[in-house]
């Protein structure tokens, strides 16, 4: 049985839209796959029964307190230790659950995948994922896009190790061709750490490094599957990715192609180099991002990613 944890408390419009998501999420799953929710039972089985969902179709992990978004992280980690988000990680950790999603506290999460899941010995320092879209059935793996602003040389080039690996076990590309982000296609282009990292990179024998790839490299699938940046450039990215799709709503509703942009449609985003399946998602995530918010914490727990990247670094 398949256990997939999932914070009912987090996020702007939690707990109804984590419940809501929760039973949206439903329909996709089999039934060795079952949703275990974290938080005040009382409510969220309030919540199921106004959905007109069952209550014994998932299952409900009693927590008193909540983590809130203007919360300091580490402090309310150590102190709220009956919150969602502490239990989700504890549970995380005992092997209760197989993998942990929320949308709640961002900087939490991080908290709990640093100090009670802990990152995977050899990897210098973890990385969030996030997609961009580049036709209608794929999408390109950008990594940091946001854990780590600031990187030297060597964890660029393990972030091209982690996403290699997650392009290969979650999307199924054999060979993934991965690049480095930079103003220029040019080996002796971009600052010094891109430069370092690119002489790092073009001897690698763990992935496909394929060079420098420009900002409107991105957005097709001519060059790379992985893009490579510091978590500040990717940041910048991904909100300038979720951007565009408001901005082609309001000049072309109605076409199909504009959804890829919608973050609603991916529903978080895996945190890649800690030892079990982490997700977060958006803070204003809606009934919809909650439930492919289950959907992706399913696909990363049954691609095995975790084990795979210990392999690769151990």
């Amino acid at each position: 049985m398949m256990r997939i944890g999932v914070d009912a408390m987090g996020g702007d419009f939690a707990p109804d839209a984590v419940v809501s998501g929760a039973v949206l999420a439903l329909k996709h799953l089999s039934n060795d796959q079952r949703v275990v929710l974290y938080g005040n039972r009382e409510v969220i089985v309030s919540l199921l029964e106004k959905e007109g969902a069952s209550v014994d179709s998932f299952d409900i992990v009693h927590c008193s307190e909540v983590i809130e978004m203007g919360d300091n992280p580490s402090k309310s980690f150590a102190k709220k230790t009956d919150s969602s988000i502490v239990r989700g990680f504890m549970d995380l950790a005992a092997g209760k659950v197989d993998g942990f999603a929320s949308a709640g506290s961002t900087g939490a999460m991080m908290v709990g995948a640093m100090m009670v899941v802990k990152q995977i010995p050899g990897v210098i320092r973890p990385a969030i994922a996030g997609f961009i879209p580049v036709s209608a059935s794929k999408v390109n793996l950008l990594l940091d896009v946001g854990l780590n602003p600031d990187c030297r040389p060597d964890i660029l080039n393990q972030y091209g190790i982690l996403g290699s690996i997650y392009a290969k076990k979650v999307f199924g590309i054999d060979n993934p061709r991965v690049a480095l982000l930079n103003i220029g296609e040019e080996e002796e282009k971009g600052n010094l750490v891109s430069k370092s990292a690119f002489e790092l990179m073009k001897d690698s024998s763990d992935f496909n490094f394929v060079g420098n790839v420009e900002g409107h490299h991105l957005f097709h699938d001519k060059k790379a599957d992985v893009v490579v940046c510091d978590g500040f450039v990717g940041n910048v990215v991904l909100k300038e990715a979720e951007a565009f799709y408001h901005m082609l709503v309001k000049v072309n509703p109605g076409n199909s192609f504009n959804e890829r942009f919608n973050s609603e449609n991916y529903g978080g985003t895996p945190v890649l180099g800690v030892n079990k399946p982490v997700i977060i998602a958006h803070g204003a995530s809606s009934p919809k991002a909650i439930m492919n918010m289950i959907i992706q914490t399913r696909e990363v727990i049954s691609s095995n990613i975790c084990e795979t990247i210990k392999q690769a670094f151990s």
